[in-house]
């Protein structure tokens, strides 16, 4: 009997093993979910366009420091609904962060 238990340990051992790297491997391409990369997109190219903007004197420094700080909440937000998702963000999350984007994003272009 005993035999039978070591046997049965060793199996579930040997399969928890073999699962191990396709979790990581699915951890991984959570990360570049095509959700979380639009909006991740979306935030990169809001930065640029504060950059162009405070070069180009349409903003000031401050505004710039303002409009960074709400694109880096939303971030955040993003990356805790992810977190909470296995990884990635469902399509009624994306929607609320693109509102949210869209509410700076017009800042942005005034």
């Amino acid at each position: 009997m005993n035999s039978k238990f070591y046997a049965s340990v060793t199996l579930v051992s040997v399969l928890a093993c073999i699962g191990a790297p396709s979790y990581a491997e699915n951890a991984k391409w959570e990360k570049n979910h095509p959700r979380r990369t639009q909006v991740n997109e979306r935030l990169e190219n809001q930065n640029h366009r504060i950059t162009n903007e405070v070069k180009s004197g349409e903003i000031t420094k401050s505004q710039a420091q303002a409009l960074r700080q709400n694109d880096k909440n939303i971030r955040q937000e993003e990356r805790d609904m992810a977190s909470q998702n296995g990884g990635h963000i469902t399509k009624t999350e994306q929607n609320a962060l693109n509102q949210q984007l869209n509410q700076n994003s017009a800042a942005i272009g005034r």
